[in-house]
């Protein structure tokens, strides 16, 4: 199984796919941590306060992350 550091570089890479995308509606995401299978992100700028934020995390950001990074089983939006 992949160390906590592995598998945060592999979602980082995967982050990079989705950051074009949020970027170009004026928000972003960030990694937090990474730990037991879940991945912790930040969403920042417009996405922060956008009211399909949720819808976002879940049909972009997780589904991707997943995809590219099978160990991670959820990802959530954690906010500061």
């Amino acid at each position: 199984m992949a160390s906590n550091e592995q598998l945060k570089e592999k979602v980082e890479n995967a982050l990079k796919e989705i950051r074009s995308f949020l970027q170009a509606e004026g928000g972003d995401c960030e990694l937090v941590d990474v730990s037991d299978g879940i991945a912790k992100v930040k969403l920042v700028g417009s996405c922060a306060g956008c009211p399909f934020a949720q819808i976002t995390l879940t049909m972009r950001v997780e589904k991707i992350i997943k995809e590219r990074v099978p160990e991670i089983k959820e990802v959530v939006n954690v906010a500061e």
